[in-house]
């Protein structure tokens, strides 16, 4: 027998889960007011982190011994890791945490050692692991630079217009490119106890690609590249280099970081060392201190662990914070409302022209970054959140208030793309050519506009008043022209089309799209296809690679309050779907008022750098929950 929505949750209490929900999530605010759940990826993290320290020669016996313990307790039974939990093995993944358990100590004719060896022969060896992985083992000698893409520092002097110069790529990867320029042209070795002959098959590397393809094409130029540097222009070289050094440094963040996030940070250090900057320079050392505030360290039964954050979200957790805590009927001026608003004021990028000012000279400062100290590089998705966050709260100042929401609001809408859409760090970020380099072998290396980023904007200027302008109505034609088949949306930032679908909804229908028009009604109707037995949402990060696991996965707290948020904003508050999708948040909330969330949800790279954030479990299902309650849609 089927049971109506009343009846399913006739002996649930959505309003006393939400409480105990709320009073969970104010117990996690600091002191100054904000929130910060850790960001937890994988442990090419503290592999590499490790190599970094024997690099510089500063790796000490006790942070090694701790970080190999958290990597050696993510290995799975068939020896491998993987680079998000239950996920597929992922061979570079494993050649890394391999080499770094070998820098601790590790035994290679142990068990561990040998299933993991086991793997990587069995699934191509050194000779298939990622471009990065193979940077890594070169800097130590274990790979030759010759088999390794050559990367000219005077691709620094490529003019913004020519394809391939270093505005064509996405910021992290500019980031990151820039200082591996330097490093590759001095082509360091600095040798370890140990080799890694036993992950190697000896196998031919693939023959090239046709000539006439871009892969063949960028193949041939490599090899004129490689020719170059043996015999380059000196003076041009030289001046090269100095150029790459002064773009590195005039980047540092106050935090000591290069982006806030890992790759460009110590590919930087690394640069900067090999150029002769001693270890107490004013910027290294900073680069080194900063990299202990993303340490995290846990007592576990076998000792103390040690892991690195990619990166931190603090404003990005935070803003959601106190969205979910408005959408619970907390006050407008509650005191953590306010403290939360006062740290997010204070955050506001107001001095720093960061590269998005290259393809948008003529707009203000504004907006907000994602970490602590990442002026450089604000981002849309976050001001848009920041702005819908903020615009709630009764401040005590509200003209402090409203400038920063209309600097952030001028600055996000100016960022966007020339064919309607957002990215996140920059505009008409989109030329795909520079995706063909033999270098970009993993991850994103662009940032063309996404369906959950435009989908944030368009929802916070449709907060504004802004649902009748011609950007506005720009963004909600790129959305409706970005729908999937099957009536989903792809989502970039999150997993994946649960997460699509779940901004994209609530932002057409706050843009003035009708709950009844047909690309709701078939977003809706994918929602409850996909609904799972025990009444959540759930899709494994597999759907980035493999169709098969579009919408399907184990239910998470996260991805179930994304459906929920889409199917309130559609109108389905007492349908069946929504009941039971409630249902499910209300029965899997611990005691503590809070919800287990151990899959990852977060997107770095699709299909390739996945990320648990630790506050999802709680910010999105409070909103959900709240939106539920106080029979709300929107914002």
């Amino acid at each position: 027998m089927t049971l109506t929505a009343p009846e399913l949750l006739a002996t649930r209490t959505p309003r006393a889960a939400l409480d105990a929900a709320v009073a969970f999530l104010r117990a996690g605010r600091h002191p100054d007011g904000w929130w910060q759940g850790e960001l937890e990826t994988n442990v090419t993290m503290d592999a590499e982190d490790l190599l970094l320290r024997e690099f510089l020669g500063i790796r000490t016996e006790t942070e090694t011994a701790e970080a190999a313990r958290w990597i050696r307790s993510r290995q799975r039974a068939d020896g491998t890791w993987a680079t998000f939990q239950d996920g597929p093995p992922d061979l570079s993944t494993t050649v890394e945490a391999w080499v770094a358990l070998r820098l601790a100590g590790d035994d290679p004719a142990a068990e561990h050692m040998r299933r993991a060896q086991h793997y990587v022969l069995a699934h191509g060896g050194l000779e298939r692991t990622r471009v990065f992985t193979r940077i890594w083992l070169a800097l130590f000698g274990l790979w030759s630079w010759d088999e390794l893409p050559d990367m000219p520092p005077e691709l620094i002097f490529l003019p913004k217009w020519f394809p391939l110069n270093v505005y064509d790529w996405a910021c992290w990867a500019r980031q990151t490119v820039v200082p591996l320029t330097v490093v590759a042209t001095l082509r360091p070795s600095r040798p370890l106890p140990f080799g890694v002959d036993e992950l190697r098959t000896g196998a031919a590397p693939p023959p090239p690609a046709r000539p006439w393809t871009w892969a063949g094409a960028f193949q041939r130029l490599d090899r004129v590249l490689h020719a170059y540097s043996r015999r380059p222009l000196r003076g041009l070289r030289r001046l090269a280099m100095r150029r790459a050094a002064e773009w590195v440094l005039a980047r540092q963040e106050a935090d000591g970081s290069w982006g806030g996030i890992q790759p460009p940070w110590v590919y930087s250090l690394l640069a900067l060392h090999l150029l002769g900057y001693p270890l107490d320079h004013p910027a290294v050392a900073a680069g080194l201190r900063g990299l202990d505030r993303f340490l995290v360290r846990e007592d576990t039964p076998d000792g103390v662990v040690r892991r690195l954050e990619a990166c931190q979200s603090p404003v990005w957790d935070t803003c959601l914070a106190v969205t979910a805590l408005l959408d619970a009927g907390v006050p407008a001026d509650d005191p953590d409302v306010l403290a939360a608003a006062d740290w997010l004021l204070a955050e506001e990028v107001r001095d720093v022209r960061g590269d998005w000012a290259v393809r948008r000279p003529d707009i203000p400062t504004g907006g907000w970054a994602f970490e602590f100290d990442n002026d450089g590089y604000p981002d849309t998705d976050d001001s848009a959140e920041v702005v819908l966050a903020l615009r709630r709260v009764a401040h005590p100042d509200p003209a402090r208030l409203r400038a920063a929401v209309d600097r952030g609001v001028a600055w996000t809408v100016g960022m966007q793309s020339s064919d309607g859409g957002w990215g996140a760090f920059d505009a008409d970020n989109t030329r795909e050519l520079i995706t063909k380099l033999p270098f970009c072998d993993f991850g994103a290396v662009i940032d063309p506009p996404s369906a959950d980023v435009t989908a944030h904007v368009v929802e916070m200027m449709a907060a504004e008043g802004l649902a009748g302008t011609d950007a506005c109505r720009r963004g909600v034609d790129w959305l409706l022209a970005a729908q999937e088949p099957d009536g989903s949306w792809f989502g970039r930032w999150g997993a994946n089309h649960v997460y699509g679908t779940g901004g994209v909804v609530p932002a057409l229908v706050a843009a003035g799209v009708s709950p009844t028009a047909p690309s709701i009604r078939r977003a809706v109707a994918w929602l409850e296809r996909h609904q799972n037995d025990d009444g959540g949402w759930g899709e494994d990060l597999r759907s980035y690679d493999d169709p098969a696991w579009i919408g399907k996965g184990a239910s998470t707290p996260s991805q179930t309050a994304w459906a929920l948020l889409a199917l309130l904003a559609a109108g389905e508050r007492d349908s069946a779907a929504t009941a039971r999708g409630v249902r499910y948040l209300v029965d899997t909330q611990l005691p503590d008022g809070s919800w287990e969330e151990t899959l990852y949800t977060g997107t770095g790279f699709p299909g390739a750098f996945y990320i648990r954030y630790h506050l999802y479990r709680m910010v999105f299902p409070v909103s959900a929950l709240g939106r539920y309650v106080h029979g709300e849609g929107t914002r």
